[in-house]
């Protein structure tokens, strides 16, 4: 049996961020049958639409990796109550020209660490939103939404926090659920 392939998607470029550390303690957490690999989103540039048809290197990267992958696991930071502007923009790149989204059916997951008490939950709604409009089934259940990260991480960004490791699980478990019963697993599987 092919394993489900989950791509993670880091939605921070800081160099620890919290987000990163909760995708690498995802990728410990996964159930049997399934593989967590990671990207960061360093090198796509400014999104322009004058553009789309010749995409940079970086960008045609970014699409093949999304339409290899059996499910995309969300790891978003909240910046102004919204998603991270690095994050929106490679979402539109990989979702260009029209027509040609990456994204169409793809089975999605969110999760977001952030230092405030409310761990990201205004930034997972608007993701939400703009994950309805890319037509990605998105789970609803568990949210995951790490606040204080800074005392759920430990030394080297180890997700120390038992609940949030539970939680993380969970999701993941709900995530490899849906893409086995997905439509979109027969088109990369």
């Amino acid at each position: 049996m092919n394993k489900i392939k989950i791509l993670g998607i880091v939605g921070s470029l800081r160099k620890d961020s919290y987000n990163h550390f909760a995708l690498k303690a995802a990728q410990e957490l996964l159930p049997d049958g399934a593989v967590l690999n990671l990207i960061e989103l360093h090198g796509i540039p400014v999104f322009k639409q004058d553009d789309e048809m010749t995409m940079p290197a970086a960008v045609l990267e970014f699409k093949r990796q999304i339409l290899a992958a059996d499910a995309i696991l969300f790891a978003t930071p909240e910046y102004n109550y919204s998603v991270s502007g690095v994050l929106k923009n490679a979402i539109d790149w990989a979702s260009r020209p029209y027509g040609e989204s990456a994204w169409t059916g793809k089975p999605a997951a969110v999760m977001g660490a952030s230092t405030g008490s409310f761990g990201t939950a205004r930034a997972q709604c608007h993701l939400r939103q703009i994950l309805v409009t890319l037509d990605m089934p998105t789970l609803n259940q568990p949210e995951v939404m790490i606040g204080n990260a800074a005392q759920c991480f430990g030394p080297g960004g180890r997700l120390t926090d038992e609940p949030t490791r539970q939680s993380i699980q969970t999701l993941l478990e709900t995530l490899v659920q849906l893409a086995e019963s997905s439509p979109a697993k027969s088109k990369t599987g």
